[in-house]
């Protein structure tokens, strides 16, 4: 029997009853899919895949894609890995983002299963970008509705916690940057919700404004939809699995276990041009 507990207020939702280890029939994965919309991030523990099985469940969710930076695991290109080493001091990923929003096809969802987790820390927070819009006054809510972000790879603070990876696993056709221009607030095209899309990690400046211009306001809204209401966080065991809708949810790994060893796979799925 399939049961969904809800962990916050915002946002999130772990799942129990359900074994991945055969893709799941149809109606377990509406189920599943009925979930992630209703819930924006969903959780799934005790689930030891091989990648195969991986691969297998996240096929029956969508389509995955390969990340453009980094190479993805020999016999399947579409899972990499996400890991940060014993020696490491900077993790993969490691600032709130909304994966690869400067792609002009941003994925829908994406999926990691734990692999090796540190003995303490860890830990991943989703913030609802759905709440974070409904929550700002009118006003700005028709400012942003007619704005245009402009998202890029290169934006310094996240090519730091790519280092690492780039020097040991990097694409050989990786592009040094990609730019995409999306809707600073999109609908989500099966909910029908408007939820915020720039991110601290991707988003550089609104079309048609500087750099300069754009940072007062950009900076209001990283901090705002972000706060703590807006949020859950989840402590990973061996095994578990976290799969969240990236049309409207970021997501930020805390890198706080220096000196330990943390692997995750990563899948991500195709999505559509944000509207």
């Amino acid at each position: 029997m399939l049961t969904i507990s809800r962990i916050a207020g915002a946002l999130g939702a772990e799942i129990g009853g359900v074994d991945l280890s055969a893709p799941p029939d149809p109606d377990v994965a509406g189920a599943l899919r009925a979930a992630l919309l209703e819930h924006q991030v969903i959780f799934l523990r005790d689930q030891p895949l091989t990648p195969a099985q991986f691969l297998a469940f996240a096929r029956t969710m969508g389509t995955p894609v390969e990340y453009p930076f980094v190479r993805g695991l020999p016999e399947f290109p579409e899972i990499i890995e996400v890991k940060k080493l014993e020696h490491e001091r900077a993790n993969f990923g490691g600032i709130w983002h909304t994966d690869t929003a400067y792609l002009e096809r941003p994925p829908m969802g994406s999926m990691l299963l734990a692999r090796e987790i540190p003995p303490f820390g860890g830990d991943t927070e989703f913030a609802s970008q759905t709440a974070a819009y409904e929550s700002l006054s009118p006003g700005m809510r028709r400012m942003l509705d007619g704005l245009v972000a402009v998202n890029s790879s290169a934006k310094a603070d996240v090519t730091r916690t790519r280092e690492d990876r780039m020097r040991t696993d990097a694409r050989d056709d990786a592009r040094e940057v990609y730019e995409a221009h999306h809707p600073a607030v999109r609908t989500h095209p099966e909910t029908g919700r408007k939820a915020l899309y720039v991110n601290r990690a991707h988003t550089t400046r609104f079309a048609d404004m500087t750099e300069d211009e754009s940072a007062p306001l950009l900076e209001h809204l990283f901090r705002h939809q972000v706060r703590a209401e807006f949020t859950c966080r989840f402590r990973w065991s061996v095994g578990a699995i976290a799969f969240w809708d990236n049309r409207c949810v970021q997501h930020n790994p805390v890198n706080d276990y220096h000196g330990y060893r943390r692997v995750m796979h990563r899948i991500t799925l195709a999505g559509d041009v944000p509207a």
